[in-house]
Formats: structure tokens, sequence, C-alpha cells
């Protein structure tokens, strides 16, 4: 008995609020038609599209700019310059540690052999032993100095002007954590 009256509320209550929209609406229907009659709207045409003209591609024949081809016959030039620091390192034929990069390199070791110092490499899980004057790492590094504890290489490096400069870097012993 008690759900009837809580019916009776909710009916009571929807009732009155359609009779309050169902009221006169020739005012608003007025205001809506005077909004209509005072905009016009100005809405610029769209331009057609212009026509596309394609155009072939010629550059398919000519060298890439970053070839390898070029690059190569760019440090053939540079070494045949008498002055350039690249003309000794081009005409000798590389070694074998030439093909790696000097970060891949580790120092394990150091030794002395027939008065002369030597150094114990680590290169892809093989070990070499090198000396003074080897080359090694991809910028024809030149083993310069050996001692127990590191190793100076001098690298041939083009700088940002495009001029074929020396560097020193080093090699550090590592040593085994325990």
């Amino acid at each position: 008995m008690t759900l009837r009256p809580k019916w009776w509320h909710v009916l009571v209550g929807a009732s009155v609020l359609l009779t309050a929209c169902s009221g006169d609406q020739q005012e608003l229907s007025e205001w809506i038609a005077q909004q209509r009659e005072q905009v016009k709207p100005s809405v610029q045409p769209i331009l057609p599209p212009k026509k596309f003209n394609p155009q072939p591609y010629l550059a398919y024949e000519s060298v890439e700019p970053f070839s390898t081809q070029k690059l190569t016959v760019a440090i053939k030039q540079e070494a045949r310059q008498p002055s350039s620091l690249l003309a000794s390192e081009v005409n000798r034929r590389p070694e074998p540690l030439e093909a790696f990069p000097l970060d891949s390199v580790t120092m394990v070791g150091s030794l002395i052999k027939h008065n002369a110092p030597f150094a114990l490499l680590k290169v892809a899980k093989l070990l070499y032993q090198v000396k003074l004057g080897d080359y090694l790492g991809q910028n024809y590094g030149k083993i310069v100095k050996i001692t127990e504890t590191d190793m100076s290489i001098r690298e041939v490096v083009q700088d940002g002007s495009g001029e074929w400069t020396e560097r020193i870097s080093s090699i550090q012993l590592q040593e085994k954590a325990p």
C-alpha cells in the first residue's frame, strides 16, 4: 500500500512538467524567425583545386650523396695531397684490429718482450698482442705509447671544417672485479 502514494507523486510531477512545457511557444517561434531574417551567412565560395603537373625525377641517375663510392673518391683525393696526414695511412695495408672501433677494444694486460713493451688486448672474445707502431681502430689509430696501465693511440680524424687532424686516444687497463 505504500507503493501507491509514491507512484501517485511521480505521475502528478510528470503531468505538471508536461503541462509547463506545452505552453504557448508562439513567442519563441517568432524570435527564431526574426533571428533567421537578420543573420545573413557570408560563405565565400571554395576555389577550385590547382591542377597538379607531375615533374619527372631526374636525380636517380646522379651519384647518391652518402654513397661509399663518393666517400672513397673523396678520401683518395685527400690522400693525394702531399701535406695530408691521410696520405701515408691510405697507401698501407690495413691491419686486422682496424676493423673494430676503439670502444670495443679492452686492454687486459701488458708485458715486456725483448726489452719492448707489448699490450694484451681483448677484442670480440679473442686475445691480441700488440706493440708500438701497430694500428687499431677505425680512425687510422697507431699505437704510440704502452705502459703497464694504459696505451696511447694517435688517430687521424676529420674535424668540422673537413681538415684531417691528429687526436690522441687512450685505452686503460681493465682489471676484473673480484
